[in-house]
């Protein structure tokens, strides 16, 4: 098995064959919609907010709401009254499943839920898909975090409608340090070995740190990517602002850090300053051009054309060219 991460893998140009990138399809399909880019941001509560989600749907991108300190019901009622779909997250705590219960009582039953632990090869998620899928059939279920392909093969066989691909890569998370497990590291190859298995569309979740890491997921599998460090620390994210030196930085946790959990307890997250970056909707516009630019390098029209080239792993055992495969 190959073992590399983004920073060690770089794909292979084809002949081009389009006169501008702008002409190249970005956009992808998702539980029955289609969105601009194959980009979600972080479902975190320094990343993602109720205004931020309701600009995202509104403004053609997918978005997760994160679950902590919310009311789901209130949120999907709210995102519902305005038009916009609902895009939830979920434990499998005796309050979600009272929480999925009200929303199916109601009427007002979210387009799209996530069911987000840390650890989401267990029989609490398989229940909650069965639960979900009984309750609210028409929604469209993510389940994770895994990684490993029994994984993947176990959550599609539940119900799950798309698998959550990393554990502790991303950038605030300490799992490997706390516990000597994960995909940190070798977040992409995880992501191929798990594709190799999986029917069902994939987000691959964390390690990614470059415009160019969207190109390199999709092309070992990837149908979206949840990204967190590069989509915190813009003017509208949530955090506090702290100011060192006269430069500004924004607040950026992991879900399974104290910063979050209001205790330590089970810690495998951390906290870090992100600076400042401006406004999201840039930020989302410039990775729409670079995805657009690597279809053009890939020599297709549309973005699943990247998964047709050829790469190189740099340095260490497996380094070379790698052919299609």
């Amino acid at each position: 098995m190959e073992i590399f991460d983004y920073d060690n893998v770089l794909l292979l140009p084809r002949k081009c064959r389009v006169e501008s990138r702008s002409e190249c399809d970005a956009g992808v399909e998702l539980g029955g919609r289609t969105f601009r880019i194959p980009v979600v941001p972080a479902n975190m509560k320094t990343v993602v907010n109720e205004p931020i989600c309701l600009w995202l749907a509104e403004h053609g991108y997918f978005y997760v709401m994160h679950r902590f300190d919310i009311d789901n019901v209130a949120f999907v009622r709210e995102m519902h009254s305005k038009g916009a779909y609902a895009s939830i997250s979920v434990g499998v705590k005796k309050a979600d499943y009272d929480a999925v219960n009200q929303m199916a009582a109601e009427g007002h039953v979210p387009e799209y839920v996530t069911i987000d632990i840390a650890h989401g090869h267990a029989d609490s998620v398989r229940d909650m898909i069965t639960h979900l899928k009984a309750t609210m059939p028409s929604t469209f279920v993510i389940a994770g975090n895994v990684g490993t392909p029994e994984a993947i093969i176990d959550l599609e066989n539940w119900g799950a409608d798309a698998t959550k691909v990393g554990i502790g890569p991303g950038k605030v998370c300490i799992t490997r340090m706390k516990t000597g497990f994960g995909t940190g590291g070798w977040q992409l190859s995880a992501l191929k070995w798990c594709a190799r298995v999986a029917t069902k569309p994939i987000i691959a979740d964390g390690g990614i740190r470059e415009h160019g890491d969207i190109a390199k997921s999709v092309r070992f599998g990837a149908t979206m990517v949840m990204i967190g460090s590069m989509l915190a620390g813009h003017e509208e994210s949530p955090g506090e602002t702290v100011d060192v030196d006269g430069k500004l930085f924004k607040e950026y946790y992991g879900s399974a850090s104290d910063f979050n959990k209001g205790e330590y307890r089970h810690v495998e997250g951390k906290r870090i300053l992100e600076p400042v970056k401006g406004k999201l909707a840039d930020t989302l516009r410039e990775m729409e051009e670079d995805v657009q630019s690597s279809i053009s390098y890939a020599g297709g029209r549309k973005l699943n054309d990247i998964r047709k080239v050829n790469y190189v792993i740099l340095g260490g055992d497996n380094a070379g060219e790698h052919l299609l495969m």
